[in-house]
């Protein structure tokens, strides 16, 4: 295996494609466990998503030669923090990304630091005792959809385009 930057960012980008044709075979529910195959494949493709973009971010930093370069997360480089001092239009371009909660990037973060956070019961109304059949509904709380296959691979192709596009950049002639 190469020790270069890219081969891992590369890596994750062709293991997301499998957990994600993994999840598609998963979602045709042939197998008895099909919802836990479900799961499981969402949130490998979430996590190798994410190590891609980390790879990316290794790529840009070593490229700059940015003292963050080794970093284990990619928020560390994805904060307007890390651009003090230095100009570099790719990672401007992933800061930006990063910092406005509607762009593919920012719910992919959002979606992968769920990964981390524990499962809460839900919360369940108090009901009125003496009215048994009226059925208590909170309308503010709203439950998140699990992710879709479609969505990941959109964010898959996202990453994929902006990697290639950002190493047409980098690369030394």
């Amino acid at each position: 295996m190469a020790y270069e930057l890219y081969t891992r960012t590369n890596q994750k980008i062709y293991f997301a494609g499998l957990a994600l044709e993994a999840m598609g075979k998963a979602e045709l529910g042939q197998a008895i466990n099909a919802q836990a195959q479900l799961q499981a494949q969402r949130e490998s493709a979430l996590f190798h998503l994410y190590g891609a973009l980390l790879g990316l971010c290794h790529e840009i930093a070593g490229y700059y030669r940015l003292p963050q370069a080794g970093t284990a997360r990619a928020e560390t480089l994805l904060s307007p923090q890390a651009l003090e001092g230095a100009s570099i239009p790719e990672l401007g371009e992933l800061v930006e990304l990063a910092q406005h909660s509607h762009t593919w990037l920012a719910q992919l973060l959002a979606a992968h630091s769920t990964l981390f956070v524990p499962p809460r019961a839900p919360k369940k109304p108090k009901g009125d005792v003496t009215q048994p059949l009226i059925q208590a509904v909170n309308l503010d709380e709203v439950e998140e959809p699990e992710l879709s296959r479609e969505v990941l691979e959109s964010w898959r192709q996202q990453l994929k385009g902006l990697t290639v596009r950002f190493r047409e950049g980098l690369s030394e002639c």
